[in-house]
């Protein structure tokens, strides 16, 4: 274990490199006085040129920059794209039930960003089949070497969609995948022809892992990367590749917090 971030509780990385430095978005957990509960309303930025000495950027997103939403900042995860920086968020909505995917973009990572859309990427009312309240939860997106993008998400069940070119609708259906223990919190990977799909598996969350040729599938699963964190039900991992190293990133709760 080696925190990053020790002065906020924060949760649920993405991480990305950009002009030599380091860039980590989390969520941002800040429950009141008596309150046993995640309580996330905006997502924090921080950066490095060494990963040891981080700098704190404002907050650059919170739940309700998107006005349709009700708030709720779950995980997400940032990525750049033709010159901006998208952020997928997964956050409540006013109106549909199922929780919502939406994208804000910014010209530089540290933002500010604001709502690329203006409306919800997608919406409980448009999976094949809504099982529950919280099923549009945690996206994770990649852009493939040949230029497509993809999007995967969910609670208890594991959706995919390719998106269109300028990352404003999908480009095709939504597909369901079956991972062993899928909870929440899905990752994407690529490294040697290999896809990587990390997610959060069974209760309490360890960080299982299934892998495959195509990103599409079909996924052969792994196994167990990272055991549950000691004082926390849910996980959500990240990767870097940085300065010729591999790193793995996850969310270990400090002592007394959930």
């Amino acid at each position: 274990m080696n925190p990053i971030i020790r002065h906020k509780f924060t949760a649920d990385p993405t991480v990305l490199e950009y002009d030599g430095k380091v860039f980590l978005f989390t969520g941002h957990d800040e429950p009141p006085a008596g309150v046993d509960d995640y309580v996330m309303k905006d997502w924090l930025c921080f950066s490095t040129s060494d990963l040891v000495s981080w700098t704190a950027h404002a907050s650059p997103l919170k739940a309700t920059d998107f006005k349709w939403a009700s708030g709720d900042a779950y995980a997400s995860k940032v990525i750049r794209y033709k010159d901006a920086f998208y952020w997928f968020v997964s956050v409540s909505h006013r109106d549909i039930p199922g929780k919502a995917i939406g994208v804000a973009t910014a010209p530089s990572p540290e933002g500010p960003y604001t709502d690329h859309l203006q409306q919800p990427l997608i919406t409980g009312d448009m999976l094949p089949l809504l099982h529950h309240e919280k099923e549009n939860l945690d996206p994770t997106v990649l852009t493939d070497d040949d230029g497509k993008t993809y999007i995967y998400w969910g609670n208890g069940y594991c959706h995919f969609a390719q998106l269109n070119a300028s990352l404003t609708a999908l480009e095709g259906p939504i597909q369901t995948i079956r991972v062993p223990d899928f909870s929440e919190g899905s990752h994407l990977y690529k490294r040697d022809g290999w896809y990587y799909l990390m997610y959060g598996a069974g209760q309490p969350e360890k960080v299982g892992y299934a892998m495959s040729r195509q990103i599409t599938g079909p996924w052969m699963y792994r196994g167990i990367i990272c055991a549950p964190a000691f004082n926390s039900d849910t996980n959500r991992p990240a990767t870097l590749d940085f300065g010729g190293k591999s790193y793995f990133l996850s969310q270990w709760p400090v002592a007394g917090r959930r």
